[in-house]
Parts: structure tokens; sequence; C-alpha cells
């Protein structure tokens, strides 16, 4: 999957932890220290960034009513998450209108920037961070949880900071009629998980059911219009839920890097994604044509993110994987640039940038702050650098971290859906994050 479909992988509901005993859990701890000063992975924040994120959340109701003077009220706006089972803060809602000759369709975001600015602790910080780290069961995270997850968070019948993009979207061409972002104060109706999303889908009598049919109709025509177009899919599978939040995150974070470059002419931090050289291309479809069951025509050479498409839906899970690791060895690595020269190849989009997870992305956090104070940070080169070369870091680590769980015995895949305890001799969870006990 292109590492801008945005990834929601929750815990699987109603499955209990994988149990390890005292002696893993400190061989587990060993290794992600390990990585952590291979790489340079900050873990503990300093105590002045702490101490900082506490301060902003003290007196959030008054702050939020005094805001109400300069920001656009959404709160009686039908609002609502949704987002894996097990997550800690929910940086992105949605909203959906159907008119006669178009949908209205807001994604509010996490106003972090008004809590997180350049001259702040918390800023330098995630600087230095540059993204959050998601290893099996233990997250590295870009801003102190303090914050993130209580007022950056759009925690049901509260009233939150948000950074709204609102889109009119032709329903017969799916492009842009209006895009407008702004400021704005919205107050979430529900906290849904996938299950319960697709829950409301398929009972007409519960709450948000007319909403999400709405919203999952026009997130699939924009799927099957991306694959037509020639974006490449590398999870045919995923389910409505997913559908959902990928398309609509993928709409908002177009509509702002389409307003940053074409209306304001400005400087940002786009995602470039390179193409494979012709040879690369060549070789993985030849790699993927000689797996059983699976034909590439000819003529669809020409246009191999589509010839990957129509491998993939007809592909069953084994031989899915494999199609899979034969695209992923020959496509680029993306990166962050202050320009969108190249546009990104795997979405097939001529500008991309990413907008919708602040909490998480650097990338996004300095994008929010460009698009409010349409001031471009004067180091702007070296943050796009430092944010490619951390989300690279971050990368191999996870990737390091699954082999060693697979080499001490367990699954990776389990540990992060399902989470992971330490146990004593007798079955006792003696640590509820699998961590060993306190010597």
């Amino acid at each position: 999957m292109s590492d801008d479909a945005q990834a929601y992988a929750g815990t699987a509901e109603g499955q209990g932890p994988v149990e390890i005993d005292a002696e893993l859990a400190r061989h587990l701890q060993n290794k992600r220290e390990e990585l952590f000063e291979e790489f340079e992975i900050r873990d503990a924040f300093p105590p002045e960034v702490l101490s900082e994120a506490r301060a902003r959340t003290d007196g959030v109701h008054e702050e939020i009513e005094d805001e109400l003077e300069h920001r656009k009220d959404l709160r009686d706006l039908t609002t609502w998450t949704t987002d894996p089972v097990d997550a800690q803060d929910f940086d992105d809602a949605l909203s959906i209108r159907e008119n006669e000759e178009t949908y209205t369709l807001w994604v509010h975001i996490a106003d972090v920037t008004h809590y997180v600015h350049p001259g702040s602790e918390m800023w330098a910080e995630a600087v230095k961070r540059g993204n959050t780290v998601y290893l099996p069961a233990y997250t590295i995270h870009m801003l102190p949880p303090a914050l993130a997850e209580t007022v950056c968070s759009l925690v049901p019948e509260e009233d939150r900071l948000a950074h709204t993009v609102e889109m009119e979207i032709k329903k017969d061409t799916l492009s842009f009629e209006s895009i407008d972002i702004y400021k704005s104060v919205i107050h979430s109706n529900e906290r849904l998980t996938y299950t319960q999303c697709e829950n409301r889908l398929e009972d007409p009598d519960l709450p948000l059911h007319e909403e999400n049919a709405l919203v999952f109709d026009l997130a699939d025509q924009l799927h099957e219009q991306r694959k037509e177009d020639g974006s490449l899919v590398l999870n045919p599978s995923r389910d409505r839920a997913h559908t959902i939040i990928e398309e609509c995150m993928l709409k908002a974070n177009k509509a702002v890097t389409h307003e940053l470059m074409w209306n304001r002419g400005v400087e940002a931090m786009y995602r470039v994604h390179p193409q494979p050289t012709p040879d690369q291309w060549d070789k993985a479809l030849r790699e993927i044509t000689e797996l059983d069951g699976v034909s590439i025509q000819s003529t669809s050479w020409d246009e191999p993110r589509k010839a990957v498409n129509d491998a993939l839906e007809s592909a069953n899970s084994r031989t899915l994987n494999k199609i899979q690791r034969a695209v992923l060895k020959v496509m680029p690595r993306a990166k962050y640039m202050n320009d969108p020269f190249g546009g990104h190849y795997a979405l097939n989009f001529d500008i991309y940038g990413h907008f919708t997870s602040p909490i998480r992305r650097l990338s996004d956090l300095i994008n929010h702050w460009i698009v409010h104070e349409n001031d471009v940070p004067e180091d702007l080169v070296e943050l796009c650098d430092r944010a490619s070369d951390r989300q690279k870091d971050a990368e191999t680590a996870e990737r390091l971290y699954k082999q060693f769980l697979q080499e001490v015995g367990l699954d990776p895949y389990a540990v992060n859906n399902r989470g992971i305890v330490t146990v004593d001799d007798d079955g006792e969870v003696i640590d509820e994050n699998g961590l060993p006990p306190q010597e």
C-alpha cells in the first residue's frame, strides 16, 4: 500500500492480548532501546516539553469560548469520527450533505497549531522527532499525549478547535466546485470504531446510518475514479469503513495542496513520489506474471499501475502479498519537497501533500501553519529533508522490530492488533503494556 494511502489498522475487537513472560518482556525492551539509539528515536519527552503541554491544557473550555469570536461555529453540524478501536487520539472528523448537483464534504482536522507553533518547546521537539513511530504494541509519539489525547483529540460531546476543509464536490465529475479552508469550532456527535461504522452502514435504524451511507457512496465513487485514472491500489479488499476514511482524507489533502499551489502559489511541504524506470516496471511485471494464476495482457504493460490493479483484483491473499512485494521492490521512496514538481506517481496526483494528521506527522503540522499564517518557514527545505529522513528511519525501525518479534516466536500482526501483556508463572497479568516488571 502507498505510504500516503492512510493505514488505519486497529485492535482485533473481541480478542485478548498476546501474553509474554517477564524474560521475553526484557528482551523486547532491550531491542527497542537498541533501535532507539541506532535511529535516534526519542522515547521520553524532556520535562520542559511535558510542562508546556500540561500548561496548554488548562482553561480549555474558556479558551474555546473565546475562539468562537474568530472562527466559524460548526457545532450544530452533524459530525463524527471513525478510528480503530484502540485509537488514543481522534484527529479527523467528517460531516456530509447532499445537494442537487454536488456533495458538500467537511473534513475537520484537530487544530494542533493553535497549541503547537514555531517558538514553542513542543514545536522544536516535533521537528526533532519528525513523526510518531508505530512499533507493534509500542508507540513513540511526536507530540506529548497530555496534549494530543486531550485538547487536540476530537472526542465526542465536547467542543473542539478544528481546521476545517470544506469541499463542494461535483456529482458528475467528482471534481471541486469550490474549496474553503478555515478555522472552526466543532462538536463531534459520536466516536465510531471501524466495526461500528460497518454496523451503521448495515442497519438503517441506527444513528448516523444515512450520513455514513452517503459518505460511503461518495468515497466509493472517488475510489473507483482513482483506479480508473491510474492510481495504484495495492490493497483492493479494504472494507467500507476504511474506504470512507482513506478517500475522504486523500480528497482533503488534495484540496489543501491544490489551494496552496494554484490559488496561493506558495511553497509548502509537498509529497513527491518518483516513478520507477521502464526497466524496473518491466522487471516487476515479469515477476508478477510468473505467479500461479496471474496473467497480465501485453496491451496492459503500457499502463503498469492499471495492470497491477487488475492482477490484484483477482489474486488470492497469498498471491496478493507476492504482487505487493514485487511492486514495492521497484517503487522509489516518496519524499517531502518544497515544491510539487513531479507529482505523486503511485496516487497519480499532479500535486499532493499531507494535512490530515498533524498529531503524528511533522509535514501536516507545518502545512497547517502555512495554510493559516500564509507564511513559509525560512528553513522549509531543511524541514522537508528532516521529515523525509525521520520517516525512513521510523519505517526501518518498525521493520527491524517486527523481524525481531518473529525471531523470538511472536506474530507481529497479532501483537500489533491485539496488544501485549506480561504475565507471571500463574498467568496473572503483571504489566498491561508488555513491559518487564520494575526491578
